[in-house]
């Protein structure tokens, strides 16, 4: 479960990277017309290509890692990146969660049978 959640984390990583750039464009296209909030949008489009590359690492990491650090790091991250990079990245983000739940959920079971085996 680790892999597949790794995986996952990866590809919504990416997929909220396009994300934030279509949020960041439409922000530049309503600040180009003086729309109002535009500001804001592009805002979020910034915190959104930030947090979905820190879920890209993080979930890169998470592949060859045994610690619960990177996993609950992830998890943080993307619940960060679902209210801080708008709504196109939020969907994303969503995704990145469920991967770091499934990785998480692996590092402790796989605690569990080092312990056992011991």
């Amino acid at each position: 479960m680790k892999k597949a959640g790794g995986i996952i984390a990866i590809i919504a990583g990416i997929f909220g990277v396009l994300s934030a750039g279509a949020t960041l464009m439409i922000g530049g296209l309503g600040g180009a017309f003086e729309a109002e909030g535009a500001g804001t949008v592009v805002g979020l489009g910034w915190g959104g290509v930030f947090f979905s590359f820190v879920v890209i690492v993080l979930a890169a990491i998470s592949l060859s890692t045994f610690s619960k650090k990177v996993p609950v790091s992830l998890i943080i991250c993307s619940i960060l990146g679902a209210f801080l990079g708008g709504t196109l990245v939020a969907i994303f983000m969503v995704l990145a969660l469920v991967g770091g739940i499934l990785v998480l959920v692996d590092v402790n079971r796989t605690a569990k049978l080092s312990v056992q085996n011991l």
